[in-house]
């Protein structure tokens, strides 16, 4: 059981550091999603409605370590401020004066957003005295923390871990709802549980895979991995994405699968392009026949159809990873396809996180057509792959 917000007492008056994940996407100053500083408002409200002085810190980006202007939090910071209904302080720094000068100005119910965390070196370094010092300087400013951002919890970095055995801390609403969900997927899931994988990169769901050929019923393929998965069957793949040194790995899980009475589907079609652009001639063919010079872009339509079929009668469904170039409408139909499949099953349907979940919302489905859309890529990946989370195992109760 993780510790939750209760645990911390009244909180009147008190000043209370919430990690969020406001890494949202921008177009220069522009949120183009705003879904993660929407995700985080339960928390912040709650918080507020106690009488609790709310200090909210995030990342946005990849800086490393020093100060990029185009990852600011500035406009994040704004555009909570509206989504809440009131002023928001914002300090141009994490740890410094006008860190120190936005707490200190915070009332009953104030809020006050810090810079960007990773314009700190000491919050992503692999020296855990780095990742500490940092973490000392930010619980200076609280006098309680509250984890809220799910999209970190995989990481063990100064603002999720040490900071959370500096002061006495929780989970929010969030993290125990994204746990919560998770796990109703991955400890004793209903049957039959489907489990739909799509996105680039193979390399990144290995072991998902690995753990899900144990525990699922069906395992859907697609998106760019699906080509690798094709390959370990001997067929062509012309210029689509391929990973040339997992095809032995995924020729031994085809077996697995097989003898674990797992039902592996992959795509039976696929719409090939000669070019990676939105404006290439898509073309159907059949999975087997796919030419030596194109390159898949997304599922066909039979494959569309075949996986709705499949998904249908589940009383769980996982979904993590598009089925095609989303990006481009061209070849977003196939995505387009699971989404509505998902969005019309009865069974309890959990969305990923990433791409996944960025999808949904760019194609314009209503997001409580879903049981649940994650927050975070690869920490819901790697809770399905089973593994320890740091800054999940450090909110547990019966954490040392």
């Amino acid at each position: 059981m993780l510790k939750t917000i209760e645990s911390l007492g009244d909180l009147t008056g008190k000043r209370v550091i919430v990690r969020a994940d406001l890494n949202v996407p921008l177009d220069g100053t522009t949120i183009t999603d705003d879904g993660r500083i929407r995700a985080a408002l339960p928390t912040l409200t709650r918080l507020k409605d106690a009488g609790a002085r709310v200090v909210v810190i995030s990342h946005l980006g990849r800086p490393k370590g020093t100060r990029e202007e185009k990852y600011s939090l500035q406009p994040v910071a704004a555009r909570l401020g509206e989504l809440l209904g009131q002023d928001i302080a914002f300090a141009t720094d994490t740890v410094g004066a006008s860190a120190r000068e936005a707490v200190e100005g915070l009332v009953d119910g104030g809020v006050a957003v810090l810079e960007n965390l990773r314009f700190a070196a000491g919050e992503t370094s692999k020296d855990a005295d780095e990742r500490r010092a940092f973490a000392e300087g930010l619980a200076a400013l609280g006098d309680a923390f509250v984890s809220d951002g799910f999209g970190v919890v995989h990481r063990k970095q100064a603002s999720v871990y040490e900071l959370a055995e500096l002061l006495p801390a929780a989970a929010g609403e969030l993290v125990n709802a994204e746990v919560e969900a998770l796990r109703k997927v991955t400890d004793d899931p209903e049957r039959p549980f489907v489990v739909v994988l799509g996105g680039a990169k193979i390399a990144d769901k290995l072991g998902v895979i690995e753990n899900l050929l144990t525990k699922a019923d069906r395992l859907l393929i697609g998106g760019g991995m699906a080509y690798t998965f094709l390959k370990a069957q001997g067929l062509e793949v012309g210029t689509s994405l391929l990973d040339e040194e997992r095809v032995d790995t995924v020729r031994q899980y085809l077996e697995t699968a097989e003898q674990n009475g797992v039902e592996l589907v992959l795509p039976v079609d696929t719409v090939v392009a000669a070019e990676f652009s939105n404006d290439a001639e898509p073309t159907v063919v059949a999975s087997n026949s796919i030419p030596a010079d194109q390159e898949g872009m997304d599922i066909g339509p039979e494959t569309a159809k075949l996986f709705g079929e499949k998904i249908a009668d589940a009383a769980t469904v996982f979904w993590n990873g598009p089925m095609g170039v989303f990006e481009f409408p061209t070849f977003a139909k196939g995505t387009e396809s699971v989404a509505r499949s998902l969005a019309d099953a009865e069974g309890y349907t959990v969305i990923g996180g990433g791409d996944s979940a960025a999808a949904v919302r760019t194609l314009g489905f209503d997001e409580n057509a879903f049981s649940h859309i994650s927050t975070g890529g690869g920490a819901s990946l790697e809770l399905i792959e089973g593994k320890e989370l740091p800054g999940i195992a450090i909110l547990e109760e019966d954490h040392a």
